[in-house]
């Protein structure tokens, strides 16, 4: 199975992922590893994203899209592939059909775990950190046994600053923006599937498994 997944900033996408790779057997290719993975191996492009990396600039999408088809061809992916933070843009997601044509494969789901803005906020918003021994905390989710205060070392909590409300809401923003044209363009193929990210962790795993148990 060559799946796609996407999801807004606190839709727990990872934890899908995690759950995904673990049941179906299929490596997950974020694009920070793949990155990682070919600067370690020195690859011609690994050294080519590392340049732009090492003075702080975006990697170009044919650097991008080079390092992914590498990536695809490896051995692992024969059986599948599970694709997280690649594509980004409808460009990216016109070479990821190139990619695959060439490979002779062709994406079955891209999969958008869906969850409301202002469920995103609390999820985004709720997290509190000690300051002493660094434990974390969420105000809805797994909350301290007293206001403010670290449960393991009695140390103060206090809320990152990426974690404020305005900050969130730029992030968020900034992420809408960037993947409705992915997800109409997805759409438009029929690849698209819509799974609802504000069920329990285990229910959302749940309507994902029915939905990939079909592609077996």
């Amino acid at each position: 199975m060559n799946l796609v997944l996407m999801g807004l900033p606190g839709a727990g996408k990872g934890t899908q992922a995690e759950k995904i790779v673990q049941k179906y057997g299929i490596p997950h290719i974020s694009t920070g590893d793949m990155f990682r993975a070919a600067i370690k191996d020195e690859t011609e492009l690994g050294l080519k994203a590392k340049s732009f990396m090492d003075k702080g600039e975006l990697v170009p999408d044919e650097v991008t899209i080079g390092i992914v088809r590498e990536r695809l061809s490896k051995d692992d992916c024969g059986k599948g592939f599970l694709l997280d933070g690649f594509p980004r843009t409808v460009a990216q997601a016109d070479a990821l059909e190139n990619i695959l044509s060439d490979l002779n494969k062709k994406i079955d789901y891209v999969i958008n775990i869906d969850v409301d803005q202002s469920i995103l906020m609390e999820r985004l918003t709720g997290r509190r950190i000690c300051k002493d021994c660094g434990a974390t905390y969420h105000l809805v989710f797994n909350p301290p046994a007293k206001d403010g205060v670290c449960d393991r070392c009695g140390g103060e909590l206090y809320q990152r600053a990426d974690d404020n409300e305005a900050t969130v809401q730029n992030r968020l923003d900034v992420n809408i923006k960037q993947t409705k044209p992915l997800l109409d363009f997805y759409e438009t193929k029929g690849y698209l599937r819509n799974i609802d990210g504000q069920q329990d962790i285990n229910k959302v795993f749940s309507d994902l498994d029915a939905l990939l148990g079909g592609l077996q």
